[in-house]
């Protein structure tokens, strides 16, 4: 799972620097979704350590992050 994070984490952030230094900002639906997919990994993660509290409100950070790059995609 650290992995996991770790590789959704370092793509978010080279996706952002792209769009911020080109001014392109066709690549952010897609950084949505990654860091909607970072937040699910991060909720597993607090969900096996016994966290439960934080567990729930990453996954429902998540999933809105998800529902909303996948409607900015999709329109």
């Amino acid at each position: 799972m650290k992995a996991i994070k770790f590789i959704l984490a370092v793509t978010v952030v080279l996706l952002s620097g792209y769009s911020l230094i080109t001014g392109e900002y066709g690549s952010l639906p897609y950084t949505q979704l990654l860091l909607g997919l970072m937040l699910l990994v991060m909720g597993m993660t607090e969900m096996q350590e016994e966290r439960k509290a934080i567990a729930i409100l990453l996954y429902l950070s998540g999933g809105f992050s998800l529902f909303v790059s996948f409607y900015i995609i999709l329109s």
